[in-house]
């Protein structure tokens, strides 16, 4: 089994490519349930091996992670009032390995100077990794993490980054931000140093991305409710529109925040890959609850 996982974990970008066109099939499908084996042939793989690669990137079975694929189950997250499962949480303190790493997050938002100037004076190293949910870029300053973009195509990802930064000195190489924000894939969160993020944003912006950061795993919130948090309950469309322009994915958890419907809205890099994202949450926390 150990060499199995082995060498799923070395073609990571690979199998999630299959891992999101089911998804995507399981969504097109969802109502007539679709078995095993149609998913499976969806993606041009046997039932016995969809089932080990699916259950090995999940946690869970196939069978399983489509109910948390259901839009019951952001309905259901949402049915006690957001603000008392924020209260929960904090209460607790955030308890149990799988909502750790929410802790360990801090923002430091660039100088108006670095913001208007795209980064002139700024050393931006950058590198390529693999993630459960494909290949993805990082960027860093000395301060932290101020890019995190999932893109297969790495000239494609290297552009958007310099677009991002066009006065910024761009270096490829990882540092210690990148290998300590990187880490929040694996499951050793409890063994992170704080991971600093050092981001070009508004005031208004690096508020909502605040906000988000408080979203336990598992959870997820609606922009409305998000609007209301930061003390502005009449600027939703504001709030997803900072949402929208969240420079670094996944430990900037913008995949947590849906319509008040319980329909997930969109997402910068994909609705699928926000489904994927929102169900492997809530298999983990389901697993670490049981």
């Amino acid at each position: 089994m150990a060499k199995v996982a082995n060498k799923l974990i070395g073609k990571d970008h690979i199998n999630y490519e299959r891992i999101e066109k089911a998804i995507i099939f399981i969504n097109e499908n969802f109502q007539r349930q679709p078995s095993l084996a149609e998913v499976a042939a969806a993606v041009h793989l046997s039932p016995a091996h969809f089932q080990r690669l699916f259950s090995w990137w999940a946690g869970v079975s196939p069978k399983k992670f489509i109910q948390y694929l259901s839009l019951d189950y952001a309905k259901e997250r949402l049915k006690n009032g957001e603000s008392s499962l924020l209260d929960t949480a904090y209460e607790t303190g955030l308890s149990g390995t799988g909502r750790l790493h929410d802790l360990f997050i801090n923002i430091e938002g660039m100088t108006p100077g670095e913001y208007k100037s795209g980064g002139e004076g700024l050393s931006i190293s950058y590198s390529f990794a693999s993630s459960p949910f494909g290949q993805l870029i990082v960027g860093s300053t000395s301060k932290g993490i101020c890019h995190l973009f999932f893109e297969n195509d790495n000239e494609r990802a290297l552009k958007v980054l310099g677009e991002r930064f066009p006065n910024a000195v761009l270096r490829k190489e990882i540092d210690e931000n990148q290998k300590n924000a990187l880490r929040i894939f694996r499951e050793d969160w409890q063994n992170l140093d704080q991971i600093k993020l050092h981001l070009a944003g508004t005031p208004f912006q690096i508020k909502v991305w605040e906000s988000l950061l408080r979203i336990p795993l598992g959870e997820v919130k609606t922009y409305g409710g998000i609007a209301r948090e930061i003390g502005n309950p009449k600027s939703s469309r504001a709030v997803g529109t900072a949402i929208g322009s969240n420079p670094v994915a996944f430990l900037i958890p913008c995949h947590r925040v849906i319509q008040s419907s319980g329909k997930l809205g969109g997402y910068m890099w994909g609705v699928p890959r926000k489904s994927a994202i929102l169900g492997w949450e809530a298999a983990k926390v389901d697993k670490e609850d049981r």
